[in-house]
């Protein structure tokens, strides 16, 4: 058994027979199921499932913005000139 644990590839036999190992085995890496020697399902830890789940997620416009390499710039924005209006003939 303590080879198996080393192992990263499960036939699906195996993993369905050693579900507690193979489970403990994703603590150290990814542990891929195969079904017929061809690969078909990956099992990962709860901690690498949050990771890419978060590093999916859009940051919001504010996030963004404050990460962005341009965040401490300051800007010169001239005012704006307030024009009088001009009549509309409707």
């Amino acid at each position: 058994m303590e080879a198996l644990l080393k192992n990263t590839k499960w036939q699906l036999q195996e993993a369905k027979a050693m579900l507690s190992e193979l489970v403990k085995s994703t603590i150290n890496e990814p542990q891929v199921i195969t079904v017929r020697g061809e690969e078909k399902a990956v099992v990962i830890s709860m901690g690498e499932y949050k990771r890419l789940v978060k590093e999916k997620q859009k940051p919001s416009l504010g996030e963004f913005l404050q990460n962005s390499p341009w965040s401490g710039i300051d800007l010169e924005i001239p005012e704006r000139r307030i024009e009088s209006m001009r009549d509309i003939n409707l």
